[in-house]
C-alpha cells in the first residue's frame, strides 16, 4: 500500500524512538510551513504544496532547485494547506496517509485537523494523526481495527458527533462487549492496553481512537 508522510505547520514533537512511523519508500509531502519541520531532519522533500505565506522564498526557490515539485495556491482559498496536501495525495491514489505536525497552539487549526480524520476517511485506507507519543486514527461502523503499541500504553475511545454502540475490545484494562458511548461522555477516555496489540470493533458511529506509547522503544 503506498505510504506519503505529510508536515503540517503545527507544532511538532518527533515520534518516539524506534517506531517504525516512516515507512520505507513513502512520499513526503510538506504543507507550506511544515517544509521547516522536515529540512529540520535534514530530508529532502518530494512535493511542497500551499500558498507559502509561511515560508521565506528564498526556501521556496531552494527546494525547487532541488527537483521539489512545487504547487502553489493562491492565498485566498477554502481548505488549508494541510487539506490541500491531503487532497493531493489522495487524488494520486495514495491509501496509507501518516500525518505530523497537526496539532498545536491554535485550537482551531487543530480541531479542524482532528476533524480531517472523518472528511476524508472514507476515501483512503488509512489517515493517522501522529504528535511524539501520540497517535490518532478513526474507526467507523463495520470496522475492526487493531491497536499497537505495549502494555500500559494509554487508549482513549471518543465518540465523534453522536452516540456509538456495539463496541467491542480485546486486551484492554476496562474491555467493552457491544458497548455503548455517548457522545459528550468521558467513559472511554484513559483505557490501557494489556499487551503489544489489542483491537476495537464497532457497529454504529465513529470513534476517534487515540494511544498515547507510554513505553520507549529501543532501537
Amino acid at each position: 500500500m503506498s505510504t506519503a508522510v505529510i508536515f503540517a505547520n503545527g507544532a511538532f514533537q518527533s515520534p518516539r524512538l524506534g517506531r517504525p512511523w516512516f515507512p520505507d519508500g513513502a512520499v513526503l509531502i510538506v504543507a507550506d510551513g511544515g517544509a521547516k519541520h522536515c529540512l529540520e531532519f535534514g530530508w529532502t522533500p518530494d512535493i511542497l504544496v500551499g500558498d507559502f505565506d509561511s515560508l521565506p522564498p528564498e526556501t521556496v526557490e531552494d527546494l525547487a532547485s532541488r527537483g521539489v515539485e512545487v504547487i502553489r495556491h493562491p492565498t485566498d482559498k477554502d481548505a488549508t494547506d494541510l487539506e490541500l496536501a491531503i487532497q493531493l495525495a489522495i487524488s494520486r491514489g495514495i491509501e496509507d496517509l501518516l500525518i505530523l505536525g497537526a496539532v498545536g497552539d491554535r485550537w482551531d487549526q487543530s480541531l479542524a485537523n482532528f476533524l480531517l480524520l472523518d472528511r476524508y476517511a472514507q476515501t483512503t485506507a488509512s489517515i493517522r494523526l501522529v504528535d511524539g507519543p501520540q497517535e490518532a486514527f478513526l474507526i467507523r461502523a463495520g470496522e475492526e481495527r487493531m491497536v499497537e503499541g505495549h502494555p500500559g500504553d494509554v487508549v482513549s475511545l471518543i465518540p465523534l458527533l453522536r452516540d456509538v454502540s456495539g463496541i467491542s475490545t480485546q486486551n484492554l484494562a476496562y474491555p467493552l462487549s457491544d458497548g455503548r458511548l455517548n457522545f459528550g461522555s468521558t467513559r472511554g477516555v484513559s483505557n490501557v492496553l494489556l499487551s503489544e496489540t489489542g483491537s476495537v470493533a464497532l457497529q454504529d458511529g465513529v470513534l476517534v481512537c487515540v494511544v498515547i506509547h507510554t513505553t520507549e522503544v529501543q532501537s
